[in-house]
């Protein structure tokens, strides 16, 4: 009988160590592109042209993730600076209304998908990620500040 029990908290021992372990068994490297590519699976893009009008049409607030010191190098007119690195803490006070509507950008396109996937994540309901970035912005010649 007291080896029938100690066979059986040894099984159960192995499956809970294999149970516990399970996430890490599927986790793989990960680089920033691939991070990049999970986020825009689960996020609305927008085209700069698309962005545009939305700007030229109002009623949209411009989200800009960059660090501050590219944001003070010029900016979407009446973008907010919040970067990525601080977001989720300070978003809150920016953007307090999840339902409003805003366009996230950045230099390229990459932090914004991660940074609009975070704030879907966070209950922000109508918001687009520019593709392209502010480097798209600039070489369509659009307004800047």
């Amino acid at each position: 009988m007291k080896r029938r029990n100690l066979i059986f908290v040894v099984g159960l021992m192995i499956s809970l160590a294999f149970a516990f372990n399970a996430p890490l068994a599927l986790a793989k490297d990960m680089t920033a592109k691939d991070f990049v590519a999970e986020a825009k699976k689960s996020i609305a893009e927008i085209s700069v042209s698309d962005a545009k009008a939305m700007l030229d049409k109002g009623g949209v607030l411009f989200l800009d993730v960059r660090e501050p010191k590219e944001y003070k190098s010029g900016h979407i007119p009446g973008a907010i600076n919040v970067p990525r690195g601080l977001l989720e803490f300070k978003i809150g006070k920016k953007m307090p209304d999840k339902n409003a509507t805003a366009v996230v950008y950045c230099k390229s396109g990459g932090r914004s998908s991660l940074a609009t996937d975070t704030l879907v994540r966070m209950g922000y309901k109508n918001l687009k990620s520019m593709d392209g970035g502010w480097k798209a912005w600039t070489k369509a010649g659009y307004p800047v500040e």
